[in-house]
């Protein structure tokens, strides 16, 4: 069926107008009522803000989505779109996107009124029905308002007095639209003051015009707490007429971080042959989590979720780059990889004042470190918790190893056989990773996390230098030197 192209043909359908809160509200409700998924790769907000923004639309409000950094603020707002009609009829040529029953604009009434039933029609994608601005300290009331327009003024020969001199702003030009603010905090609060009448009467005003505009917009509004940001905030009154304010969150558990990582991660074709086993998938996520919970990072900024996804993308490539240069076909992704992922870590965190002592590297170390050791007491036994005497130590026999001088060395860009060979010569090591809950695809990558998890706990050392991981003995290298002394 083809869509009307005149007001007259528009009306012979039985078409009726709406409001857009009324549209996104009927629409959802029918979402709902099948049990169709309504926010569309948006993962671990299903009992929490999901629930909360469904409940703001079904109750037509104005939205504030306040949360830290990279919690998919912007993502839901996007995805409301989803929710309107999939075309909208407007007056044709009109600026504000008219509704042909109900026209606001002056040129939409003057065509209805010249035309009649005769007034084209045309037809607007909901994907066209978002308009979305970063607040800047730069905006300015004409930017979305409007503004008299002298060249227009010039070009029609009209008097400033008369309204079609108007230059409308981004605010009037989406009517009927979901209009974004983002970190809104940044808006100068003389700006925040012109929403007030938008948001409260639905109606503003352009430079004294006598003018009324009943615009119909959906507002969401996206930002930081206000304890957070430096650089403004939320003035009283304009938070006072947003009617639903949500707060987002940071995935609460790994599998759910997991999740969102594997989804938003670019993949490219040349990666596909890197395995990464599942140990090292929940290793990346702890990353993030021990972040949040750094007396390095500051906590009021937040850990976006980003740095998972970057460092994800970082470990394949560290893992592509080594296959490339040994010219294999395929590889697995190791723990020595990870520190070709500092850089993702480095450019997402910010640092407090024992942060910025540290340094942007020592604390991306820490934090692999910390990681490390958490997730190594999550599968094998605590070593600083052994009863010496009472029961047998499980890593007795790797360190006797270690205390006989010997040493292993990684190199972030050794071949797979080589790595495997270093490994297989440490005493008891492939032993204690070798039993039912470790896949044997994976047993490499279990001896490797041994080692830096010894490592963590002081019961080896472990040095990086020159793209090596060196793990020894101190105190035997130590006694090993004296002995070469006492020779000489």
């Amino acid at each position: 069926m083809s869509q009307p192209k005149t007001l007259g043909e528009l009306k012979s359908t039985g078409y009726k107008s709406r409001s857009i809160k009324e549209e996104l509200r009927e629409n959802l409700i029918k979402k709902i009522t099948k049990k169709e998924k309504v926010f569309n790769g948006i993962i671990g907000f299903d009992d929490t803000v999901i629930p909360d923004l469904e409940r703001a639309i079904l109750s037509r409000h104005n939205v504030l989505l306040l949360g830290l950094r990279g919690q998919a603020k912007t993502r839901l707002a996007r995805l409301m779109v989803q929710l309107l009609d999939e075309y909208m009829p407007i007056i044709a040529g009109s600026e504000l996107n008219d509704d042909p029953l109900t026209p606001i604009s002056r040129i939409a009434r003057d065509l209805v009124a010249k035309h009649g039933d005769d007034t084209p029609i045309a037809w607007v994608h909901r994907d066209e029905r978002y308009v979305e601005k970063l607040a800047t300290p730069d905006v300015s009331i004409a930017d979305l308002v409007g503004d008299v327009d002298p060249i227009k003024a010039a070009t029609l020969k009209l008097p400033y007095s008369d309204e079609r001199v108007i230059h409308f702003g981004l605010i009037p030009r989406s009517h009927r639209c979901i209009f974004v603010i983002n970190e809104l905090p940044d808006l100068q609060a003389r700006i925040q003051v012109s929403l007030f009448n938008i948001l409260q009467e639905g109606d503003m005003q352009i430079r004294g015009f006598k003018l009324r505009l009943p615009l119909d917009i959906q507002f969401v509004f996206t930002a930081n707490p206000e304890d957070y940001t430096n650089r403004g905030s939320i003035i009283t009154p304009l938070k006072d007429r947003i009617e639903s304010q949500i707060l987002t969150h940071y995935p609460k558990e790994i599998a759910i971080a997991r999740s969102i990582t594997e989804q938003e991660a670019a993949i490219t074709e040349g990666q596909q042959p890197i395995r990464v086993p599942e140990l090292l998938k929940i290793l990346l996520e702890r990353i993030s989590f021990e972040a949040r919970d750094s007396e390095f990072i500051d906590e009021k900024s937040g850990v976006s979720a980003r740095l998972s996804i970057s460092a994800y993308e970082n470990l394949l490539s560290a893992a592509e780059r080594r296959m490339l240069i040994n010219k294999e076909k395929k590889t697995t992704a190791r723990i020595t990889d990870f520190w070709g992922i500092v850089p993702a870590i480095t450019g997402k965190v910010e640092l407090v004042y024992e942060g910025e002592q540290e340094g942007p590297y020592s604390v991306a170390m820490h934090l692999i470190g910390a990681a490390i050791k958490k997730e190594f007491l999550e599968l094998f036994p605590n070593p600083e918790k052994l009863k010496r005497g009472r029961e047998k130590d499980p890593y007795g026999t790797i360190r006797a190893w270690f205390s006989g001088g010997n040493g292993v060395n990684l190199l972030n860009d050794e071949k797979d056989t080589v790595y495997k060979k270093a490994l297989d010569k440490v005493a008891g090591l492939r032993k204690m990773v070798e039993h039912e809950d470790v896949p044997k695809e994976d047993v490499y990558t279990y001896m490797e996390l041994v080692l830096h998890g010894l490592a963590e706990f002081n019961v080896i050392n472990k040095d990086y230098i020159e793209s090596q991981f060196t793990f020894h003995d101190y105190l035997a290298n130590m006694l090993g030197d004296l002995e070469e002394d006492e020779e000489e």
